[in-house]
């Protein structure tokens, strides 16, 4: 009936589930194109990886490729381990240049003046000295930059720990710090005690010491021991006067100094005034710094003497050059100079050795006060003694060359009258019993 019942009615038919639709948004399409390319991209670069590793074992033995051949998972993790260094070289390179093309604070200017400052004026004097300053302080320039730009890029960069890295870099290592030098601690500290230290035992800074100075100045400020400057207004000398004349003024100068200059010293250390402020143990090293002050004035005399001395025989120069008599005399059939010219060249060096042993029996003031025989060390330098003696003997040898070369004309011009040659061919001729004709 209509309004029965049935498993039909009581239940509806199943609705079956609407059809898949086709049609995707793009959002969805870019999506799924997303992955299907990054898997895509998987897939060529496992199989790039697998030829690469197929590639590098092609020139092994046949025998030996299955054996060397490790497995294909360590493989893959190698070739991983490999692009993967490659990459972090050529991040670190990139980033490098980036660091070393930013500009640099260039060194300032004032820093190399400071630096000129310092250096001597005698050493940057001449054409080739500046020229030799232009590059030193170019090479500074470049060696601040490039100082600059390593510690930047040290500080801006940390270094990866490969080893190709260090074949493509082959940079020194920054320099080190001077060794022994402590930059660390002040030096003001020391400098003031060091600074009273000096004031306390370096006498030298003594009022006694000024005076003592001033007397030495007024004393030998325009004194000669031997002063020949005035000889060749004289005339000419001979060797035994020139020698007589120098010890004479060397024993006049010596009488004259002790007689000034070493009674004002004795005045000035009689008096008490001398001694203020010196503690009775600095007493010894007091008297010890008047003795090398005292030597020192006279090393100075001397020294002085000595090079105005050299300086008279200077060839470039003949102004005050001496004149020195001497004779062309014959003796025993033989024509030479009298005084010959090795005694003309020891009389000239004899002043030297004069002067040189002049005020070498001055009294200490410690021995003389005491009563002792301490003398003061006024020996002349052993180096100044030998510059003066090999000048002097090559100017004697350039001086000389005029006398020599006449010398040597009168030998070749009339030395054969007189060493027997002319009587040898008078006798030859006599012997042979010539005509008249040829007599004549």
């Amino acid at each position: 009936t209509s309004n029965k019942r049935t498993l039909r009615t009581l239940f509806r038919p199943a609705a079956l589930p609407p059809p898949v639709i086709s049609e995707t948004s793009p959002s969805q399409r870019k999506l799924l194109a997303y992955h299907r390319g990054k898997e895509q991209q998987e897939t060529i670069s496992q199989l790039l990886i697998d030829r690469a590793l197929e590639v590098s074992y092609i020139t092994m033995g046949e025998t030996d490729k299955r054996d060397a051949a490790p497995p294909i998972t360590e493989r893959r993790s190698t070739v991983r381990k490999y692009f993967f260094i490659k990459f972090c070289l050529a991040v670190y390179l990139f980033l490098k240049k980036c660091v070393q093309s930013n500009p640099m604070i260039p060194v300032q200017q004032q820093w190399l003046r400071s630096v000129l400052a310092m250096v001597l004026q005698s050493l940057m004097e001449g054409r080739d000295r500046q020229m030799l300053t232009e590059d030193l302080l170019k090479e500074i320039v470049r060696d601040y930059e490039k100082s600059m730009q390593r510690h930047v890029l040290r500080r801006a960069l940390v270094k990866p720990d490969i080893k190709e890295l260090d074949q493509l870099e082959e940079e020194a290592p920054l320099p080190l710090l001077p060794l022994g030098l402590d930059f660390s601690s002040t030096w003001h500290n020391r400098y003031i005690k060091a600074k009273k230290r000096i004031i306390s035992t370096l006498h030298i800074l003594h009022p006694t010491m000024k005076t003592l100075l001033d007397f030495g100045y007024t004393a030998f400020f325009n004194f000669l021991v031997v002063d020949f400057s005035s000889s060749r207004l004289q005339g000419p000398v001979d060797c035994k006067s020139f020698k007589t004349d120098a010890s004479l003024s060397c024993s006049k100068a010596e009488d004259e100094i002790m007689s000034s200059w070493y009674q004002n010293v004795i005045g000035l250390f009689t008096q008490s005034e001398a001694l203020d402020g010196v503690k009775l143990d600095q007493l010894e090293s007091f008297y010890n710094c008047v003795a090398v002050l005292m030597s020192n004035q006279l090393k100075e005399l001397l020294r002085r003497t000595t090079e105005v001395f050299v300086k008279l025989f200077d060839p470039e120069d003949r102004s005050s050059l001496p004149l020195f008599k001497m004779d062309l005399t014959f003796d025993e059939n033989r024509m030479e100079f009298y005084p010959s010219l090795q005694d003309l060249e020891e009389a000239i060096l004899f002043v030297v050795d004069c002067i040189g042993q002049t005020l070498q029996n001055v009294q200490t003031m410690c021995a003389w006060l005491t009563g002792g025989t301490a003398t003061l060390d006024a020996e002349l330098p052993a180096h100044i003694v030998q510059w003066a003696k090999s000048t002097l003997k090559k100017s004697i040898s350039d001086n000389l060359e005029g006398p020599k070369e006449h010398f040597k004309g009168y030998v070749e011009s009339y030395g054969w009258l007189v060493d027997g040659t002319a009587e040898e061919r008078i006798n030859r001729f006599v012997a042979e019993q010539p005509g008249f004709d040829e007599y004549t």
